[in-house]
């Protein structure tokens, strides 16, 4: 029963805001370096972060490991926090070259479990990235939850509020086939949804397209 109305929901939002072709990046080390760069920020900041690194030629495994962190934080300035999320990096890129000889394809040749429980032991890296990493650059089906989701998911009465991060994940992957490319676009459309109707404040909840199926709307309006 689950499973058909995360489905329901699925669909209707697919077909409101069509596919979002997330996540952006040209190759597996991009993506990565975007799952860490958009950490508190939003995506804009991340875009011009990148196009520095890639106007410096640096957008390359060898050429950011070579760089010094300090320089490096200085590229991704506009992704704010950079000094932390160059150090980030800089730990990340360690732990490629250190354990896979720099190749990302090989790290991600790891069982997801094993890859997961890496990632989440280095510093400055949490769940939603983690998750990010391995579903957008790994194609590993593990499904990202990020605040819109649980706040999406409350205000639909699927979830308490201030949910944890492993009830929520668990919640769609156990009720959602396992399929890699729907968890991509469903946590896609999710921000979307998010982003754009059901705000923290001021909610646009006669125009959103999960009215239907909102318990929310009606305290809003009541």
């Amino acid at each position: 029963m689950k499973q058909q109305k995360l489905m329901a929901i699925y669909h209707k939002l697919f077909e409101h805001f069509g596919p979002r072709g997330w996540w952006p990046g040209e190759s597996r080390l991009e993506i990565i370096l975007g799952a860490i760069l958009t950490q508190a920020v939003s995506w804009k900041n991340v875009e011009k972060a990148i196009a520095a690194l890639k106007e410096a030629r640096l957008l390359d495994f060898p050429a950011l490991r070579s760089i010094a962190e300090e320089e490096l934080a200085d590229f991704i300035k506009p992704a704010l926090y950079h000094r932390q999320k160059a150090r980030r990096l800089k730990i990340l890129l360690d732990f490629i070259a250190e354990n896979y000889g720099g190749d990302i394809d090989l790290m991600f040749s790891e069982p997801l479990p094993q890859i997961r429980a890496r990632l989440l032991a280095l510093w400055g890296i949490g769940p939603e990235t983690a998750d990010s990493i391995l579903l957008y650059a790994g194609n590993y089906p593990v499904f990202v939850v990020d605040a819109y989701t649980i706040r999406i998911f409350t205000r639909l009465g699927w979830v308490e509020d201030k949910c944890s991060y492993e009830k929520m994940q668990g919640l769609m992957q156990n009720h959602l086939p396992v399929d890699t490319q729907i968890y991509n676009e469903y946590h896609a459309l999710l921000v979307a949804l998010g982003a754009n109707y059901c705000k923290k404040k001021k909610a646009l909840c006669q125009e959103c397209p999960l009215a239907e199926y909102c318990p929310y709307i009606r305290k809003v309006e009541g």
